[in-house]
């Protein structure tokens, strides 16, 4: 006995060895198991891992269990019964028989029959990393302390080799997050196209929260448009909408992460789009910039045998949605300064069209004009002068309107509110329509980028009521309240459907480019047959 005794301890010093050289957690696992069965005679070894929350197992390791037999038997436990009281009593526990303990709940259909049991904690320092459970010793004996001593053993390098290896798979998964971290902030500083930057972004982080879906979806009039997706369908979903009344949108209002640990237990989750997903488990991190929230990121279903994602998942799909963050802000800035510097140079280019319109072409058909007079008063004038005279005339009136429109002389010499005066007056001359225009503004005179953004918003506005409302009556108002001016347009014309006509439009999309500029809004509320209320609203600060 004493010599077989001296050959499990050396067996027991060998696999020691053996495992504290082995890095990967799963083979550590499978080796502790394989040096129990081993060292004591067990014809069945499992070693249960438990979870971060002490609850339950996380990880279930077998030997002597053929596959078949594994899958027979399905769903690994989930820690109750006889597993479950080592959990909770972290002491080590010996049986002549699994099925005369109270505590135990039996076997599932197919699982081999078991009898004699040990079952010792793996802990060291006082933390518990899991438990090894050994049963039918060879011979049909019971297992005895000399059996308990060696497992006690064992159990000691196994909690040192599982919480190196998990240093380990620790410091490893540190290194995937720098390096995928690094690879994003190389491609922010490399102005990568921003579809293909937050592709990156969601794929690199579904590969390190194991998650099986990760999107980000950015605000529109509609909802939330899904602007990169990495899941295993990533094409089915690419552009969907998702409405604002979700759990999505919630999130993205409050500006604060959130995990959903079960999203039928979640009131803000439109179960229709979580069943679009496949989704039980949820992941949201909204966008953040100076300004707020302007995009959601969010993820699905941790890959494994629980699907809830953790707080260190959490705190990575944040550092990660601050890179998308910046992302989106770097692209919306370069979209509008090229549109400001489109605006710019349209404007400066009607400014010189105008310009030449009435100082050249004006003047050459005013002395036109004049010439004609000297035939004029000849006392045979012929009828064909009367007509080219009337021609001049009415040329010369087109061209002064055109050189308004493109740019009234008025706004630059006088400002807002008397081009728009003007405007109004040739509005009303062409087109029989009754303007009631009032300006609260007073005499001061506002930025030049804010002086002409209201006016062409106005402009366009009274070019839209004229080709489209049939209205009989429009009043346009400019209000400044606190620090921002409002200008409002309303007519009493037969009105639009707001949802069907504001994307694009009769101009409004354009409006919008505009105020968006100003970092200003505008607002439509129309409905058929009740008019259309225009709100444009500047911040001046």
């Amino acid at each position: 006995m004493q010599i077989e005794q001296s050959t499990r301890l050396r067996t027991l010093v060998q696999t020691g060895l053996a495992i504290s050289s082995e890095l990967s957690l799963d083979g550590v696992l499978q080796r502790i198991v394989e040096a129990a069965a081993l060292v004591t005679g067990a014809r069945y070894v499992a070693l249960g891992v438990i979870d971060p929350t002490g609850a339950s197992l996380e990880r279930f390791v077998t030997h002597g269990v053929d596959e078949e037999t594994r899958a027979v038997i399905g769903e690994l436990p989930h820690g109750r019964g006889i597993l479950g009281a080592l959990i909770t009593d972290a002491h080590t526990l010996r049986l002549h028989d699994l099925a005369e303990d109270p505590r135990s709940v039996g076997f599932p259909p197919g699982h081999p029959r078991m009898k004699s049991f040990l079952g010792t904690p793996i802990m060291l320092r006082g933390v518990a990393y899991g438990n090894l459970y050994l049963t039918e010793k060879d011979g049909g004996v019971d297992f005895d302390e000399g059996d308990e001593e060696l497992i006690t053993l064992l159990s000691l390098q196994a909690a040192v080799a599982i919480e190196n290896a998990r240093l380990y798979e620790s410091a490893t998964a540190w290194s995937r997050q720098l390096e995928s971290l690094q690879e994003i902030s190389a491609a922010l500083a490399g102005e990568l196209e921003l579809p293909r930057l937050l592709q990156l972004v969601v794929e690199r982080l579904r590969e390190l929260i194991h998650a099986r879906v990760v999107a980000i979806a950015l605000p529109t009039p509609d909802g939330l448009r899904i602007e990169a997706i990495a899941s295993e369908q990533p094409n089915e979903l690419l552009h969907d909408v998702i409405p604002y009344a979700t759990k999505a949108g919630a999130v993205l209002a409050r500006g604060h992460s959130e995990r959903v640990d079960a999203v039928l237990d979640d009131p803000e989750v439109e179960q229709e789009v979580a069943r679009h997903f496949g989704a039980t488990t949820g992941l949201y991190v909204p966008l953040l910039t100076r300004d707020g929230s302007i995009g959601i990121a969010f993820a699905h279903d941790r890959v494994g045998r629980d699907p809830r994602f953790t707080s260190a998942d959490l705190r990575l799909a944040e550092h990660f949605a601050q890179r998308a963050a910046v992302a989106v802000e770097l692209s919306r800035r370069v979209q509008r300064n090229s549109l400001r510097r489109v605006i710019e140079g349209q404007e400066g280019e009607r400014r010189r069209l105008a310009r030449e319109l009435h100082d050249e072409t004006g003047q050459a058909l005013t002395s036109v004009l004049l010439g004609l007079k000297t035939f004029e008063s000849a006392e045979d004038k012929p009828a064909a002068l009367a007509q080219l005279r009337e021609l001049v005339v009415a040329t010369l009136q087109d061209v002064r309107r055109l050189a308004v429109e493109l740019r009234p002389k008025a706004l630059d010499d006088f400002g807002l509110v008397a081009a728009l005066e003007r405007l109004v007056e040739t509005f009303v001359d062409a087109t029989g329509i009754t303007v009631d225009f009032e300006s609260q503004l007073g005499d001061e005179r506002l930025p030049s980028e804010v002086e002409t953004t209201l006016y062409r918003i106005v402009q366009e506005s009274l070019t839209n009521i004229a080709k489209h409302a049939g209205a009989r009556r429009v009043s346009v108002l400019l209000v400044r309240r606190g620090g921002a001016v409002t200008a409002l347009v309303e007519d009493d014309g037969h009105g639009f459907d707001a949802e069907d006509e504001l994307r694009g439009g009769i101009g409004l999309e354009g409006m919008r480019e505009r105020l968006a500029l100003l970092d200003g809004r505008l607002t439509i509320e129309s409905n058929r047959g009740t008019g259309t209320s225009l709100v444009a609203e500047v911040p001046l600060s």
